[in-house]
């Protein structure tokens, strides 16, 4: 069958700004040059800006938009991130502290080996944490040393690692690149309508504008989800009953521009949620999620002010107003429904743990990216492919946030209803059944992309005390203790190449006059 050009899909408008909105800009304009793109936004509406922690995709994502690595960080106000640290998770006592970070552990392609190595662990470093024992990452995080030296090549590095960064100033760079690089053209405007059926739009209604015609559009507009739920009626899947955090009090807080950055997001367990701790250069975000059941505004503030006060002595305590964020959790039961895709938070949202707002967004635009419909006569079929696998992506998003709570042992009502078999997820619970047996493995984890791999799994289980697999054969082979004593060796070798996020972030800001000072770190 010929299709007319007029069934062509050649106009892309997407609606609402933001990181998700001018991402999706971006991404778009430049993987799809055949497009044109135009974004609208409406210029009353601040956007929420809390999601300032990214996966290490951001580095590709970054680089296939054409935004050089040192002009991120230095107008993004950011730095490095090369995981989560989780502080008081397990039994809230002193000294319960796990690492979960980007590079994964050695020798584990395979089940069996994954077990020669818990093995090995068990030998030669059994009082080790398992992040220390599997990664020299855990060194660098605990010295707050960046994973790479500055005379490598923008994004690469000597351990895996994906960024903290300003997410108001990191929207204002892309909608710059957006529209002076990608020929993006930006409307702002207010959508006051949209025209065409539920399964169909023709246009967009713009208070000012008009009418404004397209042939997709992608739905950037936030919680308020003005076209995928609001015209197309998409539907939205609660997952308030396995995640139990409905609400945030959010703050910056100003520090001395001599302070130490960390390398790690620091997640805190408190009596009903916890806190989230993220270093850039000159401030750090901090905030308390919790749940409204269990915790009352003013106890949550006054937890977040706590921390604060120990986490940053010098802070102006009086002068900080925190922010209040009430958030659904759940997702859409269509993502993409006719010729609408839902990106970022109209799309779905469970809560800020490790960071997977970002990341989804980047994972939805290089779907549609790389399966962009040329016509309309295959907007069905790519549409059930995409939801799909969308439907699975953030049903493991559910499962591995709740990991972290299934495995605690702390003993607040909170934490014990966190734990109810009855909030559990069957597939999490059939997991857990299956990870006493056998280690976490791709063969949990089976789809093009996961969220989470087995290796987080791992960091996650055996970061909190999970029973170690008992190996059937010879336990630690000869080859998982060379790897072992590897990671040993490495982790001096970087500690003492490698400089500290500091000195790093400094020296971006104020470049020394000679840059063949800088030596360089062979990437491994």
């Amino acid at each position: 069958m010929v299709h007319a050009m007029t069934d062509r899909i050649e106009q892309l408008v997407i609606v609402g700004g933001g990181t998700a909105g001018w991402l999706a800009a971006c991404v778009m304009a430049a993987r799809r040059p055949e497009l044109a793109v135009t974004l609208v936004e409406a210029p009353d509406i601040p956007t929420i800006g809390v999601g300032e922690g990214s996966w290490p995709t951001l580095r590709e994502t970054l680089r296939t938009i054409g935004i050089a690595e040192e002009d991120f960080l230095r107008e993004c106000d950011g730095s490095f991130k090369q995981g989560s640290r989780f502080d008081g998770w397990t039994t809230g006592e002193d000294g319960d502290s796990y690492l979960h970070p980007f590079t994964p552990p050695p020798l584990a392609s395979s089940v069996r080996d994954m077990i020669a190595l818990l093995a090995g662990w068990r030998e030669v470093a059994p009082d080790a944490p398992f992040a220390v024992a599997m990664t020299p990452q855990a060194v660098a995080c605990a010295r707050d040393l960046a994973p790479r030296q500055r005379a490598m090549p923008g994004f690469a590095g000597a351990l895996n690692y994906g960024y903290h960064l300003d997410a108001g100033k990191f929207a204002n760079l892309l909608k710059r690149h957006a529209t002076t690089r990608l020929r993006v053209r930006h409307i702002s405007d207010r959508v006051a309508g949209v025209i065409g059926t539920p399964e169909k739009i023709e246009a967009l209604d713009l208070a000012q504008t008009g009418r404004l015609n397209g042939h997709f559009f992608i739905d950037c507009s936030g919680s308020r989800a003005i076209v995928i739920g609001g015209h197309m009626g998409a539907g939205w899947i609660d997952r308030s009953d396995v995640s139990l955090n409905d609400s945030a009090l959010a703050v910056q807080v100003p520090v001395p521009t001599e302070s130490p950055i960390a390398s790690q997001t620091i997640g805190t367990a408190h009596e009903a949620g916890w806190l989230w701790d993220i270093a850039l250069p000159r401030r750090r975000g901090i905030g308390c999620v919790y749940s409204s059941k269990f915790l009352a505004d003013d106890r949550a503030e006054a937890i977040l002010r706590d921390y604060i006060g120990a986490a940053v002595p010098d802070a102006d305590l009086a002068s900080l107003s925190p922010r209040k964020l009430s958030f659904a959790t759940g997702y859409r039961g269509q993502f993409w429904k006719g010729n609408c895709l839902a990106v970022g938070q109209s799309a779905g949202f469970i809560e800020p743990l490790e960071a997977s707002a970002i990341v989804m967004v980047e994972l939805s635009l290089k779907a549609l990216a790389d399966n962009f419909p040329a016509t309309e006569a295959t907007l069905a079929i790519h549409a059930d492919r995409f939801n799909a696998l969308f439907r699975y992506r953030w049903e493991r998003i559910v499962d591995f946030l709740k990991l972290h709570y299934v495995l605690s042992r702390r003993s607040e009502p909170y934490w014990l209803a966190q734990r109810d078999p009855a909030v559990v997820p069957q597939r999490l619970a059939d997991q857990l059944a299956l990870w006493r047996e056998q280690p976490p493995s791709a063969w949990d984890f089976p789809q093009v992309d996961e969220v989470f791999s087995a290796a987080s799994q791992q960091y996650v289980l055996y970061g909190m005390g999970f029973p170690v697999p008992e190996p059937a054969g010879e336990g630690a082979t000869q080859q998982a203790l060379s790897r072992l004593a590897e990671v040993r060796e490495r982790s001096r070798a970087l500690a003492a190449a490698l400089p500290t996020n500091r000195s790093y972030i400094d020296a971006l800001t104020n470049p020394p006059a000679d840059a063949a000072a800088h030596g360089e770190l062979a990437r491994s």
